[in-house]
């Protein structure tokens, strides 16, 4: 005869096994990362505008990087230059979304490449929100280009087009490996859950 079962244990054989999402959720790591990208975009663009603004472009690297200040009212590449208003509300969509998905994160690495895309996002919606000419249509602070001062060979681009092209490479690189945000894994990154005993 099978000794008794604890109560505990009874429990949790009835209740059977079901799914779980693997492991703790990352939304401090969320937090953390997209605080830092926001904090050196912003610092970054208040230097750059105090020592850069009105001076001849600084070479750096052999000429491999310039720096000099550019006033951008669309988006990368010259595109949608003068829908800085739509920009604004894209900038703020990707926020949102990002923020929604923030409680079921439980993926160290999505956490980090969603922190970056957020913080980018932010950088640059603080200056369409609060530089000139104004409210939802205020010129986003650029000053690193790449081979050329003038941005012939790449776009002047700053930190946080830098994090939000970075934070998307980690993504598109999780998702190809088939690793899901809630920290499963899973072909062509369709999510799997692990099956745990209940202990709750």
């Amino acid at each position: 005869m099978n000794p008794p079962q604890p109560a505990e244990e009874a429990a949790a054989g009835a209740e059977g096994i079901r799914e779980v999402p693997v492991g703790r959720r990352r939304t401090g790591l969320l937090a953390v990362t997209a605080a830092v990208t926001l904090l050196a975009d912003v610092l970054s663009k208040v230097v750059a505008v105090a020592v850069l603004e009105g001076n001849p472009p600084m070479k750096l690297l052999g000429g491999g990087l310039y720096l000099v200040v550019y006033r951008n009212s669309g988006a990368a590449f010259s595109m949608a230059t003068g829908l800085t208003w739509l920009l604004s509300l894209i900038a703020l969509g990707v926020v949102v979304a990002i923020v929604r998905l923030a409680p079921r994160l439980r993926s160290s690495p999505w956490a980090f490449g969603l922190g970056l895309v957020l913080g980018g996002a932010l950088g640059n919606l603080v200056d369409r929100l609060l530089r000139a000419p104004g409210p939802l249509r205020g010129h986003v602070v650029d000053f690193l280009s790449l081979l050329a001062p003038d941005g012939s060979v790449w776009p002047v681009f700053n930190l946080a087009d830098s994090a939000i092209v970075c934070g998307g490479a980690v993504l598109v690189l999780l998702a190809a490996i088939g690793r899901d945000f809630d920290g499963t894994r899973g072909p062509r990154g369709a999510p799997k859950r692990v099956p745990e005993r209940a202990t709750e």
